[in-house]
């Protein structure tokens, strides 16, 4: 048996090309061996077959943000651990290579509490990094609460507007009911724990809390504990 060659010479033999072009071509999500994606340059190889797919191209990589399902109950500092490939939801778009490196340095933005489900962004783009940190504030997420018990006389106005949270007031909301157990809220800077407490103000106790959109980017219908690509060209 041959001694082992990193990937990225064996790919750079084949395709004629630079050691840096067969880098990007190997990250890019081109070239296979004995038929499996390996996107690692210094990946060792001896005598298994490494093809180059046909419609390779040298466009640089752009970095991965993925949407996630997450689960009730997992620390939101945790919640990037559940990103995995086996986790990819169906019917993702099947032109996106899923590759290793999608899931290295995953930043979670737009905290929630840890007890709450539903969407959560984790990116290695600055981009989104900036948008969802910087701007935060001004961006609108929705979430459906289920709540029990009475709610008080003008409790619906009271949430929309005209509360207090540690100290500062909080900016309007628009505040529905979604059936007799659920309420729907599109708020703007959100912090940890404070929709329970304007439940609470109001004589409702929260059960579940649930986000099913951050700006214009919906949950969609995307089971639990699952995640799929930002689809190219949208924005929060």
């Amino acid at each position: 048996m041959p001694d082992p060659v990193r990937l990225a010479k064996r790919v750079a033999e084949i395709a004629g090309c630079s050691r840096r072009e067969a880098d990007q071509y190997i990250q890019g999500g081109w070239v296979t061996v004995d038929g499996e994606v390996i996107d690692a340059p210094q990946h060792p190889i001896t005598d298994q077959v490494v093809v180059i797919d046909p419609e390779a191209d040298l466009d640089v990589a752009e970095p991965a943000t993925l949407l996630l399902h997450k689960p009730a109950g997992v620390a939101y500092d945790a919640v990037a651990k559940l990103a995995m490939p086996e986790s990819h939801t169906a019917g993702d778009d099947p032109s996106i290579r899923v590759l290793k490196r999608h899931f290295v340095r995953l930043t979670p933005l737009m905290p929630m509490d840890d007890e709450a489900s539903g969407l959560v962004v984790l990116s290695q783009d600055g981009r989104v990094w900036r948008r969802l940190s910087e701007d935060a504030d001004l961006i609108e997420q929705e979430f459906v609460v289920e709540v029990e018990g009475e709610l008080a006389p003008y409790g619906l106005p009271k949430l929309c507007d005209g509360m207090l949270y540690q100290g500062r007031a909080l900016p309007r909301a628009k505040v529905s009911w979604q059936n007799e157990d659920n309420l729907r809220f599109a708020i703007k800077a959100v912090r940890p724990g404070q929709l329970r407490h304007m439940c609470a103000q109001v004589g409702l106790e929260v059960r579940s809390i649930r986000r099913i959109r951050i700006g214009r980017i919906p949950l969609s219908k995307m089971p639990v504990g699952e995640w799929r690509y930002l689809p190219v060209g949208e924005k929060f």
